[in-house]
C-alpha cells in the first residue's frame, strides 16, 4: 500500500468532515485519544462565557437563568444516543471510580441474599481495587473470570450479586459480547455493570438492546471532555425507583433546597447524584458532546474498524523485520478501537515516536498503546504513524538515553 491509497481512503470518508470539529495542533498525529481526547471546537468559547459572563457577572442566578443545576440531565440527555440507552437513564457527575463505587454497591443492594462479585484480571486498575473495597465493606468475595480461557458460565451461579466488566479491555483492546454476556449473568439471576470508558464514542454501545442493568464511563476519552472531566452513570428503567446507591449527597435529594434533615432519594436517574455539581467540568463535556451532532454511531464503528484493519496490516507489513508485531482481536466483533505493539523497549518506542509527534501511549509491562478515535483520525495518519514506526526502530531511536528515563505519566 502507498500513501496516495490512503489518501484516497480519506477522500471517500463520509466522517472525513468531523476532523474539523477539533481543535488539533498542526503537525500531530494524536493516537491518545483512548487516554484523553483532543479539544473539540466550541469548548474554550463556552469556557470563556461560563466564565466571563454566568459566573463572574450572573454568578449565583446563573443555577437557574443558565441551566447549572440541569446539567447532569442535559448532558446525560446527550449521552444517550452514543450508549444505546433509553431516555432519562443517563446522568453525569464524580469521577469513575466514585460512579463505580456508588454502582456497585448499588447492584449488590439489588441482591441482598448474594455473596460474589465477580470480575476479570485483566480490569483497568481502578475497577479491581474499588470492586475489591466495596467487596471488604460489604463482606462480599470476588471471584475472578477469566474471560479468554473460559466461558461466563463457569463463574456464574445463583451466589453472584453482581458481574462488573470492562467493555472493552484497556489493553489489548479485546471487547466483550455486552447482549451475550449480559443474558449469561441474567440467567443465573444477577445483575451486571459495565464499565464504558474505552468504548463510548468509539464503538457500538447498546444498552437497552443488551438488557443492562447499570454502566458507568468517563467522559475524557473518546467522548473529548478534557481532563478529569465528570464520569457518566445509567441505570436500567426497571431499577430507577429502586436502586439504592450509598453516597446520599443533597443533589440526589427528593428536593435538595428544602433542606429536610432526612434523605428522600429523587425521582429517576438523578438519584444518582450525591454533592453539587461540579460546573465547569461539566459544562465542557457538555460543549465538547456537539462534535457528535448529526454523527451515526454504526458509521463510527465502520470507520474504526477500517482504520484498525489498515494499521494492522501495514503494521504487521512493516514492523515485522524488528520482532514486533501487533496486539489486536482479528475477529472485528471482539476488537475495540485500538492497537498495540508488544516489544521489550516499548515505553523507548512511544517516547520517541511522541519526539516525532506521533503521540500515544506505554502501558506495563512491553505494551506501545495506540488509539483510533474515528471522528478526527485519517487514513494518512495510520499511514504515517506506522512509517515512523519502522524508521524509529531502524535508527534504534527507541533505545536512546532521553527516550528511557520514565516520566510520572507513562
Amino acid at each position: 500500500m502507498e500513501r496516495t491509497d490512503a489518501e484516497a481512503l480519506d477522500r471517500t470518508d463520509p466522517l472525513a468532515h468531523l476532523r474539523d470539529r477539533f481543535d488539533l495542533p498542526d503537525g500531530l498525529i494524536y493516537l491518545d485519544g483512548n487516554s484523553l481526547g483532543p479539544l473539540p471546537r466550541g469548548v474554550a468559547e463556552r469556557v470563556g462565557r461560563l466564565v466571563g459572563t454566568e459566573w463572574r457577572d450572573d454568578l449565583i442566578t446563573s443555577w437557574n437563568t443558565h441551566g447549572w443545576y440541569d446539567l447532569p440531565a442535559t448532558v446525560g440527555a446527550k449521552l444517550e444516543p452514543l450508549l444505546g440507552a433509553e431516555p432519562g437513564t443517563v446522568t453525569v457527575g464524580d469521577s469513575t471510580s466514585v460512579q463505580l463505587f456508588k454502582l456497585l454497591v448499588a447492584g449488590a443492594r439489588l441482591r441482598p441474599d448474594r455473596r460474589v462479585v465477580v470480575t476479570e484480571p485483566g480490569n483497568f486498575p481502578t475497577d479491581s481495587y474499588v470492586i475489591d473495597g466495596v467487596a471488604r465493606l460489604l463482606g462480599l468475595t470476588v471471584r475472578w473470570w477469566s474471560s479468554d480461557a473460559e466461558p461466563p458460565a463457569a463463574v456464574l451461579d445463583d451466589d453472584v450479586a453482581v458481574a462488573s466488566l470492562c467493555h472493552v479491555d484497556y489493553r489489548l483492546g479485546r471487547m466483550h459480547d455486552g447482549a451475550a454476556v449480559t443474558r449469561a449473568v441474567h440467567e443465573t439471576g444477577a445483575v451486571v455493570l459495565w464499565d464504558l470508558c474505552h468504548s463510548a464514542g468509539a464503538v457500538a454501545v447498546d444498552l437497552a438492546g443488551w438488557g443492562a442493568d447499570l454502566a458507568v464511563g468517563c467522559g475524557y476519552k473518546y467522548l473529548n471532555g478534557g481532563p478529569g472531566a465528570p464520569a457518566f452513570g445509567y441505570v436500567a428503567p426497571r431499577w430507577l425507583d429502586v436502586v439504592d446507591q450509598p453516597i446520599t449527597g443533597w443533589f440526589g435529594h427528593a428536593k435538595p433546597f428544602a433542606l429536610e434533615r432526612d434523605y428522600r432519594p429523587a425521582d429517576g436517574v438523578r438519584r444518582l447524584l450525591s454533592g453539587t455539581t461540579p460546573v465547569i467540568g461539566t459544562a465542557v463535556l457538555d460543549a465538547a458532546l456537539d462534535a457528535f451532532d448529526g454523527v451515526d454511531i454504526a458509521a463510527v464503528r465502520r470507520k474504526s474498524l477500517a482504520l484498525t484493519e489498515l494499521f494492522l496490516t501495514l503494521a504487521s507489513d512493516r514492523l515485522g523485520a524488528y520482532g514486533v508485531e501487533p496486539e489486536v482481536p482479528r475477529d472485528h466483533a471482539a476488537r475495540g478501537s485500538q492497537l498495540c505493539l508488544r516489544l521489550p523497549e516499548a515505553y523507548g518506542f512511544v517516547q520517541a515516536l511522541i519526539a516525532r509527534r506521533v503521540v500515544g501511549d506505554f502501558r506495563e509491562p512491553d505494551l506501545a498503546r495506540f488509539g483510533v478515535a474515528p471522528l478526527y483520525i485519517r487514513f494518512v495518519d495510520v499511514y504515517d504513524a506506522v512509517e515512523h514506526m519502522a524508521a524509529v526502530l531502524a535508527a534504534d531511536e527507541h533505545r536512546r538515553p532521553e527516550n528511557v528515563t520514565r516520566a510520572a505519566v507513562t
